[in-house]
């Protein structure tokens, strides 16, 4: 397995994970307040959530982020595991968007004023796909 990087992963792959990493850290500490407004939002999109308590959820959350930012930020792990990871995690993100009313104007992807911070997380999902396919190529091309 070759775990050298491309440059035009560098800038891809800290820009997401101390997005991520940030993100992550942020939740560790979440008020009650904050944990149950973050998970009432998903459990909103993704019911089977709402049997989680909303500490327990952020926390998974929080770990979830961070661990995916490390995995970013560390050059060792492979371009193609930490871009499935991402395309997962935004692909979820995206789904809150897709699911929840009001982020989005009537009959359309375009988002409301309230949407657009989710709806921006569409940058973390075609960073995601693009080390997904990159390594997909390289593979049909014989390079791994």
């Amino acid at each position: 397995m070759d775990l050298q990087l491309k440059a035009w992963e560098v800038p891809l792959r800290v820009s997401a994970g101390a997005f991520l990493l940030n993100s992550g850290l942020t939740k560790l500490r979440a008020d009650h307040a904050a944990a149950k407004q973050t998970h009432g939002f998903a459990a909103g999109a993704y019911p089977a959530l709402r049997r989680l308590d909303p500490r327990l959820f952020v926390g998974a959350l929080s770990a979830g982020e961070i661990a995916l930012g490390a995995a970013l930020l560390v050059p060792v792990v492979p371009p193609a595991l930490v871009g499935a990871g991402l395309t997962a995690f935004s692909g979820a993100l995206l789904g809150l968007y897709l699911r929840t009313p009001g982020l989005r104007q009537e009959g359309s992807l375009r988002p409301t004023d309230q949407g657009i911070p989710i709806a921006k997380d569409v940058w973390l999902l075609a960073i995601g796909l693009a080390f997904v396919v990159d390594d997909v190529r390289d593979r049909m091309r014989g390079r791994k």
